[in-house]
């Protein structure tokens, strides 16, 4: 049986799915972290880029954003011979309006990604005014059924319009996917009347997607419940649900409803760099802004038999496990897994094709690449939020998220190259703001080294000991020693 528990009640949102009473889905939503993703904006092409067919948009938010030509609506639109003959400049010019509608959240430096491509999303039906094409989910088993959606659509269909069918369609007849695509027709032309009074960039229409969610995890739930601690919330998605055999229940106790049910334990675990194996092997994560590394070790597993059984084994446990980490820390982009060494292909192809196997039940687009000539595992996963970790963490103020920051001997050294830029000048005296470690490391023991540089550069070093977490300097005087040792003796 799954379990949906949504903890509603105050500004950040969180949902976890479970199944069998373990953790498949963990999603938190802050508000200063709120996704834009399928927000829909009235954009201003800022800057054409003909050498990355791609333009800027301003769409009123702190960060323009980016749209590459293949997601403009009048290229998608235009006819095959148009496509292959004309620059992006023949779709888009700057200062043109547009609508667009958010793919993926802006990132670190990185504005959002946009697309021209507007969806409208019914609970049977994506709607894209300008899509141009028809789609039918392959999860319907049925090709008749599926040809029979597709065919439908085709009727259906205005000049520039596409629609994807989803999976709930074989549970409805054509009159009631009919009113529904009638009511989302109807939404896109209201989006359209309202963009005609606008007069600058700026968002049309902002989706709650958490709650969105919600109810496409319900709607894919094999049987079970959804426990929710918010009236309000209770009441909204009972009235959406269609699931007979998944059912809603109120939470009403005082405690935190995630940590009635311990799931706070499973969240400051999805934050760990290691995770332990049922086996006791374990797994190191390391997240950086580029990628994502796992890495593989038997730990106290020792086997029952051969070492070559004993690698394979754990390495299929461990793909199962990343599966499911990477859908619980919400990792993306690239994934690099070291394994423990396999000498046999086979051995690499019977795990790589455990974790294609794992993966498959993610409903975020993954593609597992193959194993590289150093046996690493590549796989990919879109990106369209930030990870658990870009969402509860946030960079170290000493080391800026490196874990490591420069030793004071490093410090020190960097201060005597400074120094020597002014030697045999016009002051007569430095005065340095540093940290007692950095200070002994430059002046050496018994201050050889001060003495030595003293003379060398033809001037008086004196030193202002602050304490730091980290080692550092700074120079806050140059001039005569009479100012100098008066600044230091007021302090």
């Amino acid at each position: 049986m799954d379990r949906l528990v949504v903890n509603y009640v105050g500004r950040e949102k969180r949902y976890a799915l479970l199944k069998e009473n373990k953790i498949e889905k963990l999603v938190i939503q802050q508000p200063e972290q709120q996704t834009s993703v399928g927000n829909i904006y009235l954009g201003v092409v800022t800057k054409v880029l003909p050498g990355m067919n791609a333009v800027f948009v301003d769409i009123g938010e702190e960060k323009n954003g980016y749209l590459h030509r293949d997601k403009l609506a009048s290229f998608v639109t235009s006819t095959e011979a148009s496509k292959a003959s004309k620059g992006i400049s023949s779709f888009a010019h700057q200062g043109e309006k547009i609508l667009v509608q958010v793919e993926k959240d802006a990132t670190g430096n990185k504005g959002p990604r946009l697309s021209g491509i507007i969806e409208f999303n019914g609970s049977s039906v994506v709607y894209m005014p300008n899509g141009a094409y028809i789609a039918v989910s392959k999860k319907i088993q049925s090709d008749t059924v599926r040809e029979a959606w597709r065919q439908f659509g085709h009727e259906q269909k205005r000049e520039h319009e596409g629609f994807v069918f989803r999976t709930s369609c074989e549970n409805q007849t054509p009159d009631e996917i009919m009113n529904e695509i009638t009511e989302l027709r109807h939404e896109y032309e209201e989006i359209i009347q309202m963009s005609k009074t606008m007069k600058k960039a700026g968002i049309l229409l902002e989706r709650n997607t958490f709650i969105e969610e919600i109810l496409e995890v319900m709607s894919k739930m094999d049987t079970g419940e959804a426990i929710v601690d918010q009236l309000d919330l209770k009441n909204q998605i009972t009235k959406h649900n269609n699931r007979e055999d998944v059912t809603v229940q109120f939470y009403q106790k005082k405690e935190d409803l995630f940590s009635s049910l311990g799931l706070n334990l499973e969240l400051e675990k999805a934050l760990k760099k290691i995770v332990w194996l049922s086996n006791g092997a374990y797994l190191i994560f390391d997240e950086t802004e580029a990628l994502t590394v796992v890495d593989v070790n038997t730990g106290k597993f020792s086997g029952k038999s051969d070492l070559r059984d004993t690698v394979v084994k754990t390495n299929e446990l461990a793909a199962e496990e990343i599966a499911r980490q990477i859908r619980l820390r919400d990792l993306a982009g690239i994934i690099l897994i070291d394994f423990i060494d396999m000498k046999e292909n086979e051995d690499r192809q019977r795990v790589q094709r455990r974790m294609e196997s794992a993966l498959y039940k993610d409903d975020r687009r993954t593609r597992v690449v193959g194993f590289t000539s150093l046996e690493i595992l590549q796989l990919t996963r879109k990106k369209t939020k930030n990870s658990i970790s870009e969402t509860l963490t946030t960079k170290c103020s000493v080391c800026e998220g490196t874990g490591r920051v420069m030793s004071p001997e490093t410090i020190a050294f960097q201060l005597e190259r400074e120094l020597w830029e002014y030697r045999q000048g016009e002051y007569e005296a430095v005065l340095i703001e540093t940290t007692a470690e950095v200070e002994h490391i430059f002046s050496g023991e018994q201050n050889i080294h001060l003495l030595r540089l003293q003379e060398i550069l033809g001037m008086n070093i004196y030193f202002y000991i602050m304490n730091h977490s980290k080692p550092y300097y700074t120079i806050l005087q140059l001039g005569n020693i009479k100012d100098i040792e008066s600044r230091m003796n007021k302090g």
